[in-house]
């Protein structure tokens, strides 16, 4: 009887700050996108881009805080 059971991947954390800077500059450039698009957007999908990037916000600043953790 074969074991169908796998191991986790070990937990590397070593590039981590490489990819929080790589997720933060990536979530800047969606909210630069979502800047142009809501020029030709209404009322309604204008909120919804302004929320989205309240939030956006939010996660970048805790994206930082934990590169900071990381150093």
């Amino acid at each position: 009887m074969t074991n169908n059971f796998r191991k986790p991947n070990p937990d590397d954390r070593s590039d981590n700050a490489g990819k929080l800077q790589s997720m933060i500059q990536n979530t800047i450039e969606n909210m630069d996108e979502a800047n142009e698009t809501m020029q030709f957007s209404d009322g309604v999908e204008k909120e919804q881009i302004i929320a989205k990037n309240k939030r956006r916000e939010q996660a970048i600043e805790v994206m930082r805080e934990e590169i900071q953790d990381e150093s």
